[in-house]
């Protein structure tokens, strides 16, 4: 990088004489490297999913990239972890709030606009870094089933299915070709563990694998118990058989 650039490297609220800014592009880049995790969304609910590989003798009793936010709303991470759970402490907070004071369940996007409001104030103004996460924001109000992706840029956008992290391309690409809008929240069960699997190189069976799910009808974020993602292992195998790694 020429010196005279190495200024707009390191000044985030700084446009580049391209229209850059180099350290929202490089928190973008963080999110690429985290490990897949991914969005669903049917007429019958919300699933979440993410690949988590703990370490040799980790103790994990609660999945570490899904959060629930309210009853109704759930969230799926990938990159910069901890900056996620001060955004999920936010959305928390933000939607309970919102409850005392209009005495009516938030909605999603109304959830997501918030989250990411913060994302792009952290472009503006010196003295932070941007956000170095991507959020899946998923739920079910009145407005339906909704299922949201924010940036470090503070961009969000509404998706039918999405996934973020290392190899999100060609989970999108699998998501593409075999994604229907009328597939039951189980057949989004198998949709997700095959895409992880398929990315996974050095992750067997189904440990690795977190999901929670949201149902149109109870209208209540859950965690899958990792004995159903197990059951549902054989059948995602042969219902959608390995891609070419």
């Amino acid at each position: 990088m020429m010196p005279t650039q190495q200024g707009y490297d390191r000044a985030i609220t700084v446009f580049s004489p391209d229209g850059r800014l180099y350290q929202v592009e490089y928190a973008i880049e963080t999110v690429k490297r985290g490990t897949i995790a991914l969005g669903i969304k049917t007429k019958y609910g919300i699933i979440f999913a993410a690949d988590e590989r703990p370490r040799k003798l980790q103790v994990v009793d609660e999945p570490q990239k899904l959060f629930k936010i309210d009853q109704h709303i759930g969230i799926a991470a990938a990159g910069y972890i901890p900056d996620a759970r001060r955004q999920v402490d936010d959305a928390r907070f933000f939607s309970q709030s919102s409850k005392i004071v209009y005495d009516e369940s938030v909605s999603v996007e109304t959830v997501t606009k918030h989250i990411a409001d913060q994302c792009q104030q952290y472009t503006q103004y010196a003295g932070a870094r941007p956000i170095g996460v991507s959020l899946i924001i998923g739920g079910v109000d009145q407005n339906g089933n909704s299922l949201f992706l924010t940036d470090p840029s503070g961009t969000y956008i509404p998706y039918n299915a999405v996934a973020i992290g290392a190899d999100s391309d060609r989970v999108t690409e699998f998501l593409k070709k075999h994604y229907k809008p009328e597939m039951t929240l189980e057949e989004s069960k198998m949709l997700a563990i095959s895409s992880i699997n398929m990315v996974s190189n050095d992750a067997k069976g189904s440990e690795h694998i977190k999901i929670s799910q949201i149902e149109s009808d109870t209208k209540q974020f859950e965690i899958v118990d990792k004995n159903q993602i197990t059951k549902l292992l054989q059948s995602a195998t042969e219902k959608y058989p390995a891609e070419e790694k």
